[in-house]
């Protein structure tokens, strides 16, 4: 039987200044930069594209400087309410809420609205394509909308140099090639092969090489 190390790594560091940026300097300045009462502002792009990291960082920022946040999504369940003292509410995976949380949601502009919030918002898709109640879309379309832009190549050895930090790991060059080389390159694939790879070598006691990432990937999944 194998010995598994038990899973104490290091918790996700979602400040908006550990946003790796790429091509999206624009929307990162926009979200620094939002004051209570402001339209509200739709953020879209794919899986692993950085969509509830930049939320999370959103919310340290007001609950630092004071601000009170709420925060919904799909797997919030019961009724979704605003204490008076909210001034940003965050909605993460709009395209992923069934027919009551839309009708819930839209509610929630209503209310913010009246108390001075602002609202942002994150989806796989603009506001146009998303299978939404024709009112709550025109809402999630009334503000600025932005895409988040695909690491490059750069920004994606940036933003595996830094994770591997946060966890311990000097990666070496030729690892950080090897991956950007034979995986897919985006963080939704390339993050979770890191957290396996950090996995295993802390289990064998080695530091993480290319050699070791082969041995990794060609021993079978454990049953």
């Amino acid at each position: 039987m194998k010995q598994l190390p038990l899973d104490l790594g290091p918790e996700p560091d979602q400040r908006l200044a550990r946003f790796v940026v790429g091509a999206n300097a624009e929307l990162l300045a926009h979200l620094q930069g939002l004051m209570p009462g402001e339209p509200p502002t739709l953020i879209w792009g794919g899986a692993g594209s950085g969509k509830t990291h930049l939320l999370h960082g959103l919310a340290r920022q007001w609950r630092e400087q004071g601000q009170a946040v709420a925060a919904f999504d799909a797997e919030a369940r019961g009724r979704w309410e605003l204490a008076p003292a909210v001034r940003l509410v965050l909605i993460d995976d709009v395209d992923r809420l069934d027919e009551a949380q839309q009708h819930q949601a839209f509610a929630l502009f209503i209310e913010a609205v009246g108390q001075g919030a602002t609202v942002v918002a994150t989806s796989r898709a603009p506001a146009v394509d998303l299978p939404l109640r024709e009112d709550l879309r025109t809402r999630l379309g009334w503000g600025p909308s932005f895409a988040l832009q695909p690491l490059d190549e750069g920004a994606l050895r940036e933003l595996l140099l830094q994770e591997g930090l946060r966890r311990g790991l000097q990666l070496p060059a030729e690892l950080l090639d090897y991956l950007l080389l034979r995986f897919a390159r985006d963080s939704a694939h390339l993050i979770p092969l890191l957290d396996r790879l950090d996995q295993y070598a802390l289990r064998l006691k080695r530091a993480p090489t290319v050699p070791l990432l082969r041995q990794m990937l060609n021993e079978p999944d454990p049953v």
